[in-house]
């Protein structure tokens, strides 16, 4: 099957007609040879800059949150008005770096496995992600 059949494949499995914009984002987003994060604004300007290409961030919007519905994409939630997007879906770790603002794979071997001692009555725990969140420390720089 080649990358055309599957991002249209994606996005009927997400509920979304394949237009000539949204193969343009599967495209950004499936055809990396690696995973990557992005925010949607991270996103238009790599549509940008690889497509030549203006798509409204309203489109854009709307595919990556069918695409992460349907479980193609992950959000990684930093605080209350920000969030990542992950093209890798598997469980994994990360570290927010607040001076760049960049989102890092943690690799599970970087971290011993969580301990959860009390969960919520009636829900099942699905899976543990960690966040850690890391900034410059000012006192390494004096």
């Amino acid at each position: 099957m080649n990358n055309l059949n599957i991002f249209v494949q994606k996005l009927r499995e997400s509920g979304l007609r394949p237009t000539r914009q949204r193969l343009k984002i599967a495209e950004v987003l499936f055809s990396p040879e690696k995973t990557f994060h992005f925010t949607i604004n991270d996103l238009s300007k790599i549509i940008e800059e690889k497509l030549s290409q203006k798509i409204s961030l309203a489109t854009i919007y709307n595919t990556v949150d069918a695409f992460k519905k349907k479980g193609h994409l992950k959000e990684i939630s930093i605080n209350s008005d920000k969030s990542y997007f992950d093209t890798n879906i598997t469980e994994h770790h990360h570290f927010f770096d607040e001076d760049t603002n960049e989102l890092i794979d943690c690799s599970s071997d970087d971290i011993d496995s969580v301990n959860v001692k009390k969960n919520i009555t009636g829900k099942k725990i699905k899976s543990v992600e960690v966040l850690i969140k890391v900034a410059t420390d000012n006192q390494t720089q004096k």
